[in-house]
């Protein structure tokens, strides 16, 4: 799904687009990538137009192994999909040869779109999302607490964790 149908959907902005925020996310994104032992560099810049790549992966499957090479060749050798050397990096990469014709099917463009409908009735407001069990784990600091739901069946069935639902909503930005 495409993230800035999300942003718009919610009439938010993305980190990408909140310059302190911007900067902490792609801190926090080498600092992942370091501690979990993974090569990183980042793209020339940030944030980039996605549109090609995933329409692309939803092309090929998607399955993981073209997730996974489309990720490396954007955060590890940073190719950008929106300019020509990065984008035929990638389908190289990929090794299509019909990539352009892919990504200008109608049902391709239709199933993206599609999916940021499905995203946005199931309440996603942001990427990465996970949902298990009605809940929705957002980013990936939340990776732990999706492990701790999936072995602890009652973790998300406390009452405490019950209550939240039916907490009301305090002080709303711009209110006294």
């Amino acid at each position: 799904m495409l993230f800035g149908g999300l942003v718009a959907h919610w009439e938010t902005k993305g980190p990408g687009q909140i310059p302190p925020q911007r900067l902490q996310t792609l801190r926090h994104t080498l600092w992942l990538a370091k501690r979990m032992g993974l090569p990183c560099r980042l793209p020339p810049k940030f944030p980039f137009n996605p549109l090609k790549v995933l329409r692309l992966a939803l092309s090929s499957g998607p399955d993981r192994a073209t997730v996974e090479t489309i990720f490396r060749c954007i955060w590890e050798l940073g190719l950008l999909p929106e300019d020509e050397e990065g984008w035929q990096g990638i389908v190289e990469a990929l090794g299509i040869e019909d990539a352009d014709a892919r990504i200008a099917q109608p049902d391709i463009r239709e199933k993206l779109h599609e999916n940021g409908r499905q995203a946005v009735d199931a309440g996603v407001f942001g990427v990465p999302t996970f949902i298990y069990d009605g809940t929705i784990f957002w980013g990936a600091d939340e990776t732990d607490f999706l492990l701790d739901a999936l072995s602890d069946p009652g973790l998300l069935s406390s009452e405490e964790m019950l209550r939240i639902n039916t907490l009301p909503v305090g002080q709303r930005p711009g209110t006294e």
